[in-house]
């Protein structure tokens, strides 16, 4: 699984990649085909305490799957995307079980 962090309008600090790569590295637990994980972080300038911005697009065979959170902190958007991405590849796999 290639794991692949961007972020926009700052510059994340070594504890935010660290605790990123650890939480997207979770996601192989729930489906064996993921190829390819990208973190997007961004800030984005307004007087709104949510402006913290993570998106993860998770790529499996014939799938692409996009999640978008923003929350306070970077680490609860990405938290909370990691967690929707689980249910989702969950229920792709289950999917794919029940077409098998």
């Amino acid at each position: 699984m290639n794991v692949n962090i961007q972020t926009r309008n700052f510059n994340a600090k070594g504890e935010l990649i660290d605790f990123s790569n650890k939480r997207l590295e979770k996601l192989s637990k729930f489906h064996d085909g993921i190829v390819k994980v990208e973190l997007v972080m961004k800030i984005e300038n307004s007087s709104e305490k949510e402006n913290k911005f993570a998106e993860i697009d998770v790529r499996i065979p014939g799938e692409q799957i996009v999640v978008k959170k923003q929350c306070k902190s970077f680490e609860e958007a990405i938290d909370n995307a990691s967690d929707t991405v689980e249910r989702l590849l969950i229920k792709h796999k289950e999917k794919a079980k029940s077409m098998a």
